[in-house]
């Protein structure tokens, strides 16, 4: 099944799971798949680990060769690999995942090291190495740093490694700014990387559903024209507002890997070869097909890869300019700053609920934005005592992270 590209009424049926493959949405797929030649694969600790919080040898052996199947068809092959947590959990015979960071983060150490050491063992038995790879955000959030690990990563396919890639867990804190947030994120922020590549998640899911999974009647969709409001509405409570567990996350990330020209499949990670059975075009999971580029460079940098450093919360008439009228943040919107930025800096703009809407380039500092908040653009000079500029986020620096309508 397709979900339409835009689509007010409400989201029709999904194809059943064992029905006949649609020849055109294969067709579509296949297309895809083969035009990629870089494939990211993210995989979740869920679908690496036992129900007892344990690594699952087993399933890591099976991702590997698959990884080098992969490479066999001429791809290069890079993996996002959650599960050093819960790696060292095990090792350290912990009853369960630590709840202070320091610990956690120790733990990490401890696992991240066995972590790889499982992959290395599993891919040299089919004549390759695993090339561990941590980062922190930083990392692709400066443009020198940014194009030394692209450059790593091709090397490291050159030399018959294939990169095992996580976050940098013992050093990576929020209060530095300096983490991903989770690993779909990275994923997406590595595809980015590669011009021709595909993102593909491993989850513990087997798709996007067309109503709550926990629906007997619900069923996967397979495609998925875009990422916009009714999409984003499946995963969404409906009385609250705030989108349910990981699959917003994994929304966000296909939202800015397809709006850059690249496909995205989420799947289920524990489907029988699941990924030579990708790489043939097989409809498992949901495909989010690639947009139109949609964003430049410097939009992907601000919606996706840039840190922010504070956060403007807008009224909602501020809000409904901005997500269905495309205009600029004035100041009479803003409701409330927080954080220390200076102008130029990424921050993140949100609905008073604490909904985030969009992400941009602040014209003003946290100070001067406190300052001006709330007021028409023609007081700014008489509050200021200049008035660089009329917006507090341009347009054209801005980026939404919701989808209208």
């Amino acid at each position: 099944m397709t979900l339409p590209e835009s689509s007010t009424s409400s989201v029709p049926s999904a194809e059943p799971l064992n029905t006949a493959e649609p020849s055109s949405e294969k067709r579509t797929r296949q297309t895809i798949v083969d035009q990629a030649d870089v494939w990211v694969i993210k995989v979740g600790s869920r679908a690496l680990t036992t129900p007892e919080s344990q690594l699952d040898l087993k399933q890591i052996e099976n991702l590997s060769n698959q990884l080098v199947d992969l490479v066999e068809r001429g791809k290069q092959v890079m993996l996002v690999s959650s599960g050093a947590v819960a790696s060292g959990v095990g090792r350290l015979g912990l009853p369960g995942r630590p709840r202070d960071l320091a610990t956690v983060q120790a733990v990490a150490a401890v696992g991240q090291a066995y972590l790889i050491q499982v992959y290395e063992e599993c891919l040299t038995h089919r004549g390759h190495h695993a090339g561990q790879v941590l980062l922190t955000a930083s990392d692709l959030d400066d443009r020198v740093r940014y194009l030394n690990v692209r450059n790593t990563l091709h090397s490291l396919h050159k030399l018959g490694a294939i990169p095992i890639i996580n976050e940098n867990d013992t050093v990576a804190v929020d209060e530095l700014k300096t983490t991903f947030g989770d690993n779909d994120r990275l994923a997406a922020m590595v595809a980015g990387l590669f011009a021709k590549s595909i993102l593909v998640i491993l989850s513990d899911v087997r798709g996007l559903y067309d109503r709550d999974p926990v629906d007997p009647n619900a069923q996967v969709i397979h495609t998925i024209s875009k990422v916009d409001s009714t999409v984003e509405d499946l995963v969404r409570d409906r009385k609250t507002g705030v989108s349910k567990g990981g699959m917003a996350s994994k929304l966000s990330a296909a939202k800015f890997v397809t709006g850059s020209g690249q496909g995205v499949i989420i799947a289920w990670g524990r489907e029988q070869r699941v990924l030579p059975r990708l790489a043939a075009g097989e409809l498992l999971g949901s495909l989010f097909l690639p947009q139109d580029k949609m964003f430049t460079p410097k939009q992907r940098w601000i919606g996706f890869s840039a840190q922010c450093l504070g956060t403007i919360f807008i009224d909602a008439g501020a809000s409904k300019a901005m997500l269905d009228q495309g205009k600029s943040l004035l100041p009479i919107g803003i409701r409330e700053v927080k954080g220390d930025f200076e102008k130029g800096d990424p921050v993140s703009i949100c609905n008073i609920e604490g909904l985030e809407l969009a992400r941009g380039q602040s014209n003003y500092s946290a100070a001067d934005a406190r300052k001006i908040s709330g007021c028409r653009s023609d007081r700014i000079e008489e509050i200021l005592g200049v008035c660089t500029y009329e917006e507090v986020v341009h347009r054209d620096n801005l980026v939404l992270v919701r989808g209208r309508g």
